[in-house]
């Protein structure tokens, strides 16, 4: 297993007594629609960790691989204009999160930020997450993802 995906089970075992099943894929899951074909489910029990930048601060928005992010959504959600929502930059998230962009699992970062939760996510009893890197993913029950995770659900599929 990758050092970045044993470092995320390792964390995942110490911060909540969850043991994931991670699965590796060399050829990659880096894309929703890499992900779902590799584990054999629907694109929409992807569990893609987007990483925003919410007027100054990051936001975690774990979203359907079926969905887009609207950003005016999380602007709404945070009380924030919409020209203040963007994407975050790949060195921040690496630097605060400790992950880097394709592998952001929904839980385990190393500073607290916000995360939301797509809500359409919560109709599944599986989805996969990322695990440490792009080529790792873990299945999880979606409820048991928002709690680990601290997410708060949202709509946000534009």
């Amino acid at each position: 297993m990758h050092q970045r995906a044993q470092s995320f089970t390792a964390q995942a075992r110490t911060e909540f007594d969850f043991d994931p099943a991670v699965e590796e894929f060399p050829e990659g899951t880096k894309t929703a629609t890499d992900a779902a074909e590799a584990v054999g489910c629907d694109v929409a029990q992807i569990a893609s960790s987007l990483v925003f930048d919410v007027d100054g601060s990051l936001v975690v928005s774990v979203t359907s691989g079926a969905n887009r992010v609207s950003e005016a959504a999380l602007a709404e959600a945070f009380d924030a204009a919409a020209d203040d929502v963007s994407m975050a930059d790949a060195d921040r998230i690496r630097e605060e999160l400790g992950w880097s962009i394709g592998g952001v699992p929904p839980f385990c970062h190393d500073r607290s930020v916000p995360v939301v939760i797509d809500e359409t996510l919560l109709e599944y009893e599986t989805v996969w997450a990322a695990a440490g890197t792009p080529e790792a993913v873990f299945p999880i029950d979606p409820d048991r993802l928002r709690r680990y995770a601290d997410a708060s659900p949202l709509s946000v599929a534009t």
